[in-house]
């Protein structure tokens, strides 16, 4: 088990390290769908929340802190940046992905539970 977290430590590492450079590039890709960045910023902190998960099993208000703080330094960043702009919209759509993970997981957790009932 030890093993395993430490793999996931590694892999969120990564995908910080990964979402970091995505954030703070330049883009170098049009944007034909309207909005379609939001997606991508829901389904990034959806895995980040699991990776998270995974990695710590921290309680559930440190995660949210923790990846909340996260979303906001990466829209001041990015306020900064001349060739990006910050948008509340895209934390709303992070803190989505997160507030996702979460309800999945709860689900998941009671789906297991209700498969236990069914076969003890």
């Amino acid at each position: 088990m030890k093993n395993r977290q430490f793999l996931f430590k590694i892999i969120l590492v990564i995908a910080l390290c990964i979402t970091s450079y995505l954030v703070f590039s330049k883009p170098s890709y049009p944007q034909s769908i309207p909005h379609l960045d939001k997606v991508g910023h829901f389904g990034t902190f959806f895995g980040l929340a699991w990776l998270t998960q995974l990695a710590f099993r921290p309680r559930w208000y440190i995660m949210l802190l923790a990846l909340a703080a996260y979303a906001g330094l990466i829209e001041i960043i990015q306020s900064r940046l001349p060739y990006r702009s910050a948008s509340w919209g895209d934390i709303a759509a992070d803190l989505a992905g997160v507030a996702a993970f979460f309800l999945t997981a709860w689900l998941y957790s009671k789906y297991r539970r209700a498969s236990r009932l069914q076969g003890a």
